[in-house]
């Protein structure tokens, strides 16, 4: 009776990971199905590859990473509200009070009252639909006030002429500018909301403009006598992209160098990236070099 009762499992096991294998596959194939929602072109600026140490050799599976950011209110110092770093969420000056409530949220509590404080603190995250934006205004803005940072720091430094602190200042934003012309991501986070079809009527350039699932959650602002309620963009609920294995020998060998998300290995490729009906992301083309060769 116990080796029938453990064939039965056996079998019961197999058979459930089979049906989960087989609703995987019919939910790609149904998200690669007709002409892509969009389609951006992404290079290594937008596409971080793995650390080293997570690759395992030939028998490992290269999974990229969507470099993401948001453009923060500016507030002072450009590196201060302005800047972002990709892929560590944020708070975008477009996601206020209004916008959590389009997306569902319960905003009716005054933020500068304990109820009000308790009541933001215990919402949970929502999923919406972001808005991905390549190479359009959110960057414009990023780098010019990286310029206009640049400038404050080089009118500090003529004020303070031969001290140490504002030459390393300037320093800094000289190289903070030349990251942000050659290495950032341009791809960001510039808007939220609960419809595709709204969303493309208001984004149409399908080149320009992905529309991805994320998490969205309230967070307060600002010092404790003046709180704000603004919003906090988590993160994308897919941001890795496994390699096709026709393309993976573009990355290993970049990986083998050091890999991580800013290309230490230093050599630029290219990937169409493709979202589909399910608004989830696969490669569909890449390009780059082996050495001499170039691919494709």
């Amino acid at each position: 009776m116990t080796t029938w009762s453990r064939i039965h499992t056996l079998v019961a096991g197999v058979a459930l990971i089979l049906a989960t294998n087989a609703v995987a596959l019919v939910g790609v194939a149904y998200n690669r199905m007709g002409e892509p929602e969009s389609k951006l072109v992404l290079t290594q600026r937008e596409l971080g590859l793995p650390y080293s140490s997570d690759f395992e050799g030939e028998n490992s599976g290269v999974a990229l990473n969507l470099q993401w950011r948001v453009l923060g209110e500016e507030i002072g110092d450009a590196l201060g509200g302005g800047f972002s770093y990709a892929r560590a969420g944020g708070t975008p000056g477009w996601l206020d009070k209004a916008k959590l409530a389009a997306l569902g949220f319960d905003v009716s509590k005054p933020e500068d009252t304990p109820g009000g404080r308790m009541h933001y603190d215990k919402l949970l995250p929502k999923e919406a639909l972001l808005v991905l934006e390549l190479d359009g205004p959110a960057y414009r803005i990023a780098l010019e006030r990286m310029r206009r940072h640049l400038q404050k720091e080089e009118a500090l430094l003529a004020a303070n002429v031969g001290k140490k602190e504002f030459e390393q200042r300037l320093k800094n934003a000289k190289e903070h500018l030349k990251q942000e012309e050659r290495e950032n991501s341009r791809l960001f986070i510039v808007d939220a909301g609960l419809e595709v079809e709204v969303l493309r009527a208001k984004y149409p350039d399908r080149a320009r403009y992905a529309i991805v699932r994320g998490q969205i959650r309230p967070l307060l602002v600002g010092r404790e006598s003046k709180l704000r309620l603004s919003g906090y963009a988590d993160g994308l609920s897919i941001d890795q992209i496994n390699v096709p294995l026709v393309y993976r020998r573009v990355f290993e060998p970049m990986l083998q160098k050091g890999g991580g998300p800013y290309n230490a290995a230093g050599r630029p490729y290219r990937a169409s990236v493709a979202f589909g009906k399910r608004l989830e992301p696969w490669i569909a083309a890449v390009s780059g070099e082996i050495g001499s060769e170039r691919i494709p």
